[in-house]
């Protein structure tokens, strides 16, 4: 059984104007998929866009309308066969905070809507378009789906209650997505990455520093991880056609301590 050829395909990529998206796109493309670079940045998504010979669309993750114009988009420049949900945001705030004031719901609200709901809202978008292309194989194959969760998920700390909760969302929806899709030739995985060097952590001199210390916890290799290396875990649950209802850690053996 060979791998699934993306040549030829489409694929949306939420995010995909930095960080892991981008890498994602990048590698997508250079495996023939035409890339919808679904973000809020234009400036960046544009240019990412037209590099790799796609399009990008201006998406809010949450907006059905915008979901279903990032995927209309794909699937003009091909069948739609792959979805990199990459889009999200962090906000830290305690639950209750040094003034033994709660956190405000909409804090918690936000982090839910884009990283949770978003990611629902476009996983079933695209699916449904995935669902009406032709199979690829005797298998009835029609695509692949990629969540991005965290390793907060599982050992979220001090201050990451709705970062955890929206991405420990992400993955308990993997498994029972990936059984309803099952029946339309749709297979849905998540990765879990660890501590990831993208543009959240900023530039410069002290952001090195920081990212430096940040690395010593990590396993091995003691550095921070690299949009690259958990591209290659992306294209690999894309393109296997056998990997299918599973959440993979991708983050050097790291454990999050508490704080």
């Amino acid at each position: 059984m060979p791998r699934m050829d993306l040549n030829g395909t489409s694929a949306v990529v939420t995010g995909g104007a930095s960080g892991i998206g981008e890498a994602s796109a990048r590698q997508l493309a250079d495996l023939g998929a035409r890339c919808v670079i679904a973000d809020l940045n234009e400036e960046k998504g544009q240019a990412v866009a037209s590099e790799l010979g796609g399009l990008f669309v201006k998406c809010d993750v949450s907006s059905e309308e915008d979901g279903l114009a990032a995927v209309a988009a794909a699937s003009e420049m091909g069948p739609l066969r792959a979805l990199v949900n990459s889009a999200g945001m962090g906000m830290a705030a305690r639950t209750v905070d040094r003034n033994n004031d709660p956190m405000p719901q909409a804090t918690f609200d936000l982090v839910i809507k884009v990283n949770l709901l978003g990611s629902f809202n476009m996983l079933r978008l695209s699916a449904a378009a995935m669902a009406k292309t032709e199979a690829v194989d005797e298998d009835g194959a029609r695509g692949a789906i990629v969540n991005m969760a965290s390793v907060a998920a599982f050992d979220g700390q001090i201050g990451q209650a709705c970062y955890s909760a929206s991405k420990g969302g992400i993955v308990g929806m993997t498994l029972p997505i990936a059984r309803d899709l099952a029946a339309v030739g749709v297979r849905v995985n998540t990765i879990a990455p660890g501590l990831i060097d993208t543009p959240i952590y900023g530039e410069g001199e002290q952001s090195d520093q920081f990212k430096a210390h940040l690395g010593q916890s990590v396993l091995f290799p003691k550095r921070l991880g690299y949009g690259e290396e958990l591209a290659f875990m992306v294209t690999e649950l894309i393109t296997n056609p056998y990997m299918n209802g599973e959440t993979i850690r991708v983050d050097g053996g790291i454990r999050m301590p508490p704080k």
